[in-house]
């Protein structure tokens, strides 16, 4: 029998405790007490998706699991920092992380153990069982209000960046649930999704004026609820009177809606992309805090999101102005701010970030980089952005290619040539649950 002054060092997610999991820690603990490092949800997020269960409620599993003799907080990926406070005997991974990302955690974890003659020790990886597998099983399964409705706060606490795509069908929103790419190991997808009005209403074939109400924009969400699980932001352009908005936030949380985006205009609604080219009227400071306040006291969870989206710079106003509004929409309870800008160049974005990350109460910030599009995420994580919103992108790939298929079939006399670039049956019946 080992001595039981022998540590043995297990780093671990467990988002869903499954055989592999149970495999690990009983092999572990012949060999001594098993101390599971509990990776935080920051350090899952830093290479795969922000985990199910939160780090409170995945301790309170693994602390129950038996022959587990104590559980430690890994808020890195990177095994090192704790492998120095504990100096383990061992530590006991399956031998499922020799490529990819967790690659150079593995080799890491050599050289340190080597410092005070630690060892390594690899048991095969338990084939047949895997989270992502149990993760698509709840996919499958649906989502509850509730736990939906926190995702977006989960995202924001647990990533450096976060990031959502737009919105306009139930078919836009499986196509953000279920695509993921694998860049050298480490798992890339969109957070959450975005329900933009100018998408919302484009589908329809209406302008961007606030032509289609709350209940008919509903019907997406909706339509989105029924067949996803990741948050959803509401894009409710004005927010509409105090007294129609307070609807609006107590429908939105109810249905589990992460959070409602409203804009400090005031009049007939204009796209702010067409800038100063249209009239278009900012709302006054008082006016535009007192539906940020209505709208916070009407909201009954905290992790539900009132934002306040700042045009100064659409209307080509001061810097200074566009802080002044930030602060005192913060003072009337937003949850998190957004600033728009139509400019080609962030300069103008990154300078109001530099200022605005030093206020005292800062909350999460968000940008819509559309004119700004070449800008890559690292520089938006490096100024200080919380959140980025690719707003329109989905719903602007549709028309193209719908129009280059309708000119082909005329031109042609027949559907053939157009065959190439569409997607095929059976993708279609892959994606959508319950087709085959």
């Amino acid at each position: 029998m080992p001595s039981q002054k022998k540590t043995v060092y297990v780093a671990m997610s467990i988002d869903l405790v499954h055989p592999g999991h149970l495999n690990i820690i009983n092999r572990a603990s012949k060999l001594g007490k098993v101390v599971v490092g509990l990776l935080t949800d920051k350090a899952i997020a830093s290479f795969k998706r922000v985990p199910i269960m939160e780090y409170e409620d995945r301790y309170k599993v693994v602390s129950a699991i038996k022959n587990v003799s104590k559980v430690v907080k890994q808020t890195t990926h990177d095994y090192r920092p704790n492998l120095r406070k504990i100096k383990p005997e061992f530590v006991v991974h399956g031998d499922d992380w020799k490529q990819g990302v967790q690659k150079k955690i593995r080799n890491d974890v050599i050289r340190e153990l080597k410092k005070w003659n630690g060892k390594l020790i690899e048991f095969p990886y338990t084939k047949g069982v895997s989270t992502t597998k149990l993760i698509e099983t709840e996919r499958k399964i649906g989502t509850t209000p509730d736990i939906r409705r926190k995702r977006l706060l989960r995202c924001l606490n647990s990533r450096s960046l976060t990031k959502f795509i737009d919105i306009h069908s139930g078919l836009s929103g499986l196509i953000v649930e279920k695509t993921r790419i694998n860049t050298e190991g480490k798992i890339e997808e969109f957070d959450g999704m975005w329900a933009s009005s100018l998408t919302n209403t484009a589908v329809k074939g209406k302008p961007d004026i606030e032509a289609v109400d709350l209940t008919e924009r509903l019907q997406l969400i909706h339509e989105v609820l029924e067949v996803t699980t990741k948050p959803i932001v509401f894009d409710a352009d004005t927010g509409g009177k105090i007294e129609h908005f307070i609807f609006t936030v107590r429908t939105l949380e109810r249905l589990g809606v992460s959070g409602v985006i409203i804009e400090d205009k005031t009049g007939l609604k204009k796209n702010s992309l067409l800038g100063k080219k249209v009239f278009q009227k900012q709302e006054s400071i008082k006016n535009f805090s007192k539906k940020i306040a209505a709208g916070t006291k009407a909201k009954t969870t905290n992790e539900f999101f009132v934002i306040a989206r700042i045009e100064s710079l659409i209307l080509k106003k001061s810097l200074k102005d566009a802080i002044t509004r930030a602060k005192a929409y913060i003072n009337a309870g937003a949850s998190a701010i957004m600033i728009h800008s139509i400019n080609k160049s962030p300069k103008e974005i990154f300078k109001f970030a530099k200022i605005y990350n030093n206020l005292k109460n800062r909350k999460p910030l968000i940008v819509v980089p559309t004119t700004y599009n070449h800008v890559k995420e690292k520089e938006f994580e490096k100024n200080g952005i919380n959140m980025i919103i690719y707003a329109n992108h989905l719903f602007r790939s549709t028309y193209p290619n719908m129009k280059t298929t309708a000119e082909s079939i005329l031109r042609n006399k027949r559907s053939k040539e157009s065959e190439k670039n569409l997607m095929s049956i059976n993708e279609i019946l892959n994606l959508i649950p319950g087709t085959k």
